[in-house]
């Protein structure tokens, strides 16, 4: 049994037999295309998927278009293997930005593989609890030996390429030194952020008293490992919003469809560039939206996931099931994401319109500072991550750098007076000059462009440019007239399923309010990068309906002039910090305690210790702070 399809591009009927092999070929807008798959044709022409048996094949697996069968050979590419009962539908035009036509290929060589298998050491030579980098072939694995169990996963986090070597083994799992991603031991899944991906997985055998990793080189060659994903099914006819576009959307996505959920999926962004590493902009101003992307415009395509930029929510009927756009489009769902973010919180001082006073939120932003403050006289107005990271980025580029701060440090509401100074004395040393317990009264203009900054202290700063770093509020307005439970900040209110008011409205990231497992569910708000990943997948398993629930604990870190502050815990409240180490060297470990618990951890150039520190917080083990005046590196044994 054969069948047909038409298209305008090839002026030809092309006929298509099991074992041809379809591979989707460069985009064409409007062209039309006749589908032989009975009860398919509507989907086909009129959505962005174009002929989804063919151009949407989902990698390492099979997929079935009505009587249509085809087996995947890489994203873009697969073979028919069956056709049977096929009948022509009515012809339709692609409306889509993205629409695909199809041709026949011939059946590709097949990839080589080539096995590689590497003694590495003996039974005896590791002890219980330990992890070795070890030579397999022309690449590396990460071995490990946990309860007498040896597995081998990839070497690296997928995140930023840390040494995993490094990081922590705990209760059958890998804890990044750096961010505090972790891969599970026995299969290199990612089980907790950042980062999208998990770490490949390695065969091991024991012979003769030997270990033995088998892989193949192609394994070796990837460090990372993209989960499998389902692709959208015809047959499933619901739909799942995901309004904002970040780090929490993207996570839930794609964990729907590793869940195998079929049904569509749509993100929706007022941003005009696909989700991107938001962590990055203040840490390279100069990097473009492809540059941090996330994922590229072909991932989203090969697994059905639906990206609409330039989508700015302005409300929610929460009755009816829809979004409406402020470009007048409404879209219904079956459950809802609200995930939005922050806006930078825009101060009302006279002059903060003037050309050259700006934020920083999106790439053309960052791209903007970068460009306007070579060799010019920089103002910086707040003195947390997002301002002390431009200024550290700046610091080689500007003519000069002025920070201008309510608090006597930097970072002082963050990580307190201490460590604040320490960094205000890196910072000093590449001439940032400080402007502490101070404000901004007034920015100066000339013809519309900034020409100084105005002290609440009298003095007043010469400026060519001015970047606002002064917090954020969230992008709530549009939720506030739905009927879910706000707070007096105007934070979403979510339970442990990250589920809103409403069942089938859930919220993640930096709007919500949730509750913190490691403080016995007390409600707070936490706006890490981490925390929204964890938030998206949470959010996609409740969906499914899987009870899961939020059990993470914080992890943030800021990279400044090369050296990284790493963070885990919730110090909100605390009354004490120790301090382990010389903070003059940046070398050191801070102990945040409130009573005698240590909350929080934070550290420079004490890898792993943060990392240690948030798999006792996990367990619920506690770090004593009297314990710590006895010997500081005791409660590592407890891990």
């Amino acid at each position: 049994m054969s069948f047909r399809i038409y298209t305008q591009v090839f002026l030809s009927i092309v006929e298509i037999r099991p074992n041809h092999v379809l591979q989707r070929l460069k985009p064409v807008k409007g062209s039309t295309v006749l589908v032989s798959s009975r009860g398919y044709h509507q989907t086909s022409v009129t959505s962005k998927k174009g002929l989804l048996f063919i151009s949407r094949p989902v990698t390492r697996s099979n997929y079935s278009c009505g009587n249509i069968r085809a087996n995947s050979l890489k994203p873009g590419l697969c073979q028919i293997s069956s056709v049977t009962n096929c009948s022509f539908s009515t012809m339709g035009i692609c409306s889509s930005k993205e629409e695909y036509t199809v041709g026949v290929g011939a059946m590709p060589k097949p990839e080589k593989i080539v096995p590689v298998e590497a003694v590495v050491c003996k039974v005896d030579d590791m002890k219980d609890g330990e992890m070795r980098e070890v030579d397999v072939g022309p690449g590396k694995a990460l071995l490990i030996k946990e309860l007498g169990a040896f597995s081998a996963i990839g070497h690296k986090c997928t995140h930023y390429g840390a040494p995993l070597v490094k990081g922590v083994l705990c209760n059958g799992r890998v804890r990044c030194p750096w961010h505090g991603a972790c891969f599970n031991a026995q299969t290199g899944d990612i089980e907790d952020f950042p980062g999208l991906d998990g770490v490949q997985k390695f065969e091991v055998d024991i012979k003769d008293d030997n270990v033995v990793v088998k892989t193949h080189k192609k394994a070796l060659e990837k460090s990372r490992r993209i989960h499998e994903m389902s692709s959208r099914s015809p047959d499933e006819e619901s739909t799942i919003l995901l309004v904002g576009g970040g780090a929490a959307s993207s996570v839930c996505a794609e964990t729907l469809r590793q869940e195998g959920y079929k049904g569509r999926i749509v993100i929706a962004t007022k941003e005009k560039y696909l989700p991107y590493d938001r962590p990055k902009l203040s840490k390279a101003l100069d990097s473009s939206a492809a540059d941090i992307a996330l994922r590229d415009s072909n991932f989203y395509s090969v697994y059905d996931i639906e990206v609409l930029t330039e989508r700015e929510a302005v409300s929610i009927d929460t009755v009816l099931n829809a979004v409406t756009f402020q470009n007048g489009e409404s879209i219904n769902y079956d459950q809802l994401l609200l995930a939005t973010g922050g806006k930078p919180r825009v101060l009302p001082i006279p002059g903060h319109d003037l050309e050259n006073v700006c934020v920083l939120r999106t790439p053309d932003d960052a791209n903007t500072i970068a460009k306007q403050a070579k060799g010019k006289r920089v103002v910086i107005v707040g003195t947390s991550f997002i301002g002390m990271e431009v200024a550290a980025y700046l610091s080689d580029k500007a003519g000069s750098i002025a920070a201008v701060g309510l608090e006597s440090t930097p970072f002082e509401l963050a990580v307190g007076p201490q460590i604040g100074g320490a960094l205000k004395r890196m910072l000093e040393e590449k001439n940032v000059n400080f402007f502490m317990n101070n404000s901004v009264q007034e920015f100066i203009g000339d013809n519309g462009k900034l020409k100084a900054v105005d002290l609440k202290s009298g003095q007043e700063l010469p400026a060519d440019l001015c970047v606002v770093g002064a917090g954020v509020v969230p992008c709530t307005d549009f939720i506030k007239d739905s009927g879910l439970s706000m707070n007096s900040r105007n934070q979403l209110v979510v339970d442990k399923f990250m589920r809103s008011s409403k069942s089938n409205v859930f919220g993640a990231g930096d709007i919500v309010e949730f509750p913190l497992a490691m403080l016995n569910d007390e409600s707070v708000n936490i706006q890490h990068w981490q925390i929204a990943h964890m938030h998206g997948r949470i959010a996609a398993l409740n969906m499914l309906e899987q009870d899961a629930e939020l059990n993470t604990v914080p992890y943030f870190w800021t990279m400044m002039m090369g050296k990284s502050l790493r963070f885990t815990g919730y110090n909100v409240g605390y009354d004490d910090v120790v301090i382990d180490g010389d903070l003059d060297e940046l070398k050191f470990t801070a102990y945040y305690t409130r009573g005698d618990n240590v909350v929080a951890v934070a550290s420079m150039n004490a890898d792993p210790v943060v990392a240690q520190a948030a798999e006792m917080l996990l367990s619920g083990k506690e770090i004593r702070k009297s314990d710590l005046q006895g010997d500081t590196q005791y409660w590592k044994s407890l891990l």
